[in-house]
């Protein structure tokens, strides 16, 4: 044990270099399925939040539906897993990205609307040394009053629907709004009830989403480069 920290020393920080190289390091992602022209179908009937479906050509995945329980990822019949972090989508009515202007500038304000807590794991970790959002000219801000960017998690419990519009009226224009999660597409596994609003969207405007559950620091980091036209976003989060 008392090795670690002359390890530590003697390795130094070592920043991914993605998205210039490949990240491959273990554990970074468990990654998430992806449609198969190969699938027999029977597969579907292991997912318990129905993000598999059965088509002409094999088994197409509702990303937006995805929990990541991999049921799928195992058996003769299992789909193939990517490891890109290539997840970000623009909302069905969400707006453009914000432009060249914010691609070295962007303050991000993330709130916590109702999650289970993995969401806020994820995002604690896009600033530390591994990931270093800063090199990309991204940085967290305290306050809405002086954030570009509203990244949200959870299905946004009854509680936190007022605090959440509040802090998207206090952002400056112009501003753009970041579901992060299924929980904050849809509501997830805690759906829409008297506690539940059931996604951002049913609160404020939502202008960019990340399916994942949660979805990991560089899909997080995918989706602020996203944000300011540095990165290519799916045309939804369903896949044939």
């Amino acid at each position: 044990m008392s090795a670690w920290p002359l390890y530590s020393l003697l390795r130094g920080i070592r920043t991914t270099r993605w998205p210039r190289q490949e990240e491959t390091a273990p554990g970074v992602s468990p990654g998430r399925p992806q449609p198969s022209a190969d699938a027999s179908g029977a597969v579907v009937g292991r997912c318990p939040t129905a993000a598999l479906m059965r088509i002409a050509n094999g088994v197409a995945v509702d990303f937006a539906r995805c929990v990541h329980c991999q049921r799928c990822l195992h058996g003769e019949d299992a789909l193939p897993w990517s490891r890109d972090f290539a997840w970000t989508a623009h909302a069905p009515e969400g707006r453009s990205s914000l432009g060249r202007r914010f691609r070295r500038s962007l303050h991000v304000r993330y709130i916590d609307a109702g999650a289970c807590g993995g969401c806020m794991g994820e995002v604690r970790l896009i600033d530390a040394p591994p990931y270093n959002l800063h090199r990309f000219g991204i940085f967290i801000t305290a306050t809405p009053r002086d954030a570009d960017v509203l990244l949200v998690g959870g299905p946004v419990t009854e509680a936190m629907r007022m605090p959440l519009r509040k802090a998207y009226e206090a952002m400056p224009e112009p501003k753009r709004v970041v579901a992060m999660g299924v929980c904050a597409i849809n509501g997830g596994v805690f759906g829409k009830s008297f506690a539940s609003a059931g996604g951002v969207a049913e609160v404020v405007p939502v202008d960019f989403v990340i399916p994942g559950c949660p979805p990991p620091p560089l899909a997080i980091i995918h989706a602020l480069l996203a944000v300011t036209g540095r990165a290519q976003t799916h045309a939804s989060e369903q896949q044939p």
